[in-house]
């Protein structure tokens, strides 16, 4: 098994559903995990083709999603970052991203969801 990892990355983007929500981007704090298929095994001069670059994930955990572009819920943002992981790359099987809303905190708790989804 082969799971690449992007975790506590921070991002503003613009979601929510309150009023007082939806004219600034919030603060989230994004981790991925995307399962890959995987070479039997890894030599020292294997190339980056056989795996994927991890980079890739923080693209579609930050830039990817745009700073325009409104997302009602969290849950939306998980499913874009992981629509944009699958196309990206055949080799991604499975795809976990978990969002914290910073802004909901008040004494270090973590709220906020954990989607994951198998490619079809």
């Amino acid at each position: 098994m082969l799971v690449l990892e992007v975790d506590d990355l921070d991002v503003d983007v613009l979601t929510g559903i309150y009023s007082e929500e939806t004219h600034l981007p919030q603060p989230l704090r994004i981790s991925v995990r995307a399962l890959l298929t995987h070479a039997e095994h890894y030599a020292p001069d294997t190339p980056l083709g056989a795996s994927k670059n991890y980079m890739d994930l923080k693209h579609a955990a930050s830039t990817a999603l745009g700073q325009d572009r409104h997302f009602t819920l969290i849950e939306a943002v998980a499913d874009h970052i992981i629509d944009t992981l699958f196309l990206q790359d055949e080799k991604v099987r499975h795809v976990t991203v978990k969002i914290v809303k910073l802004a909901l905190s008040e004494r270090g708790e973590k709220i906020g969801v954990t989607l994951g989804r198998w490619r079809k």
